[in-house]
């Protein structure tokens, strides 16, 4: 290179520095719009988002292999029934015909109290396996 060609890259780079700070600077002011229309986005996105995080979970469920087993669905019934009896078993001695003024029952890991107070039922569930006691009072109606 010769001293000639360099003085006129240099030169022209000036030229053009000199232009663009000639040129007035525009702007405006951004404006963030959220996608998720729980945080106040657009709510057709909903259903993209919904899509795009199910296409993106790679979890699964364990209990989901167990509610399409028939084996576990007649276990599931049958559980149910027998509380529904025990339910309605307890349910006539505190409501009944004749009903008494206290009872245990015990089923499976429940221990399930009763005292019949003047106004209210009180219930107690203890649950041995978790060692938790849950109390329900029920008022009396008509009493």
């Amino acid at each position: 290179m010769t001293r000639k060609t360099v003085k006129g890259i240099v030169g022209g780079t000036a030229a053009v520095l000199v232009g663009a700070a000639a040129t007035p600077a525009t702007a405006s002011s951004l404006i963030y719009t959220p996608t998720n229309p729980s945080f106040g986005g657009s709510p057709f996105n909903s259903a993209h988002l919904l899509a795009t995080a199910e296409a993106n979970n790679r979890y699964k469920d364990p209990e989901s292999k167990k509610a399409s087993d028939p084996a576990q669905q007649f276990v599931d019934q049958l559980q149910s029934r027998l509380l529904s009896t025990v339910a309605t078993q307890i349910a006539d001695k505190i409501f009944g015909a004749n009903p008494a003024d206290s009872g245990h029952f015990v089923f499976g890991d429940q221990v399930i109290d009763f005292v019949r107070g003047v106004e209210s039922v009180t219930l107690t569930i203890f649950n041995s396996v978790t060692k938790t006691t849950t109390k329900i009072t029920l008022p009396l109606l008509g009493g």
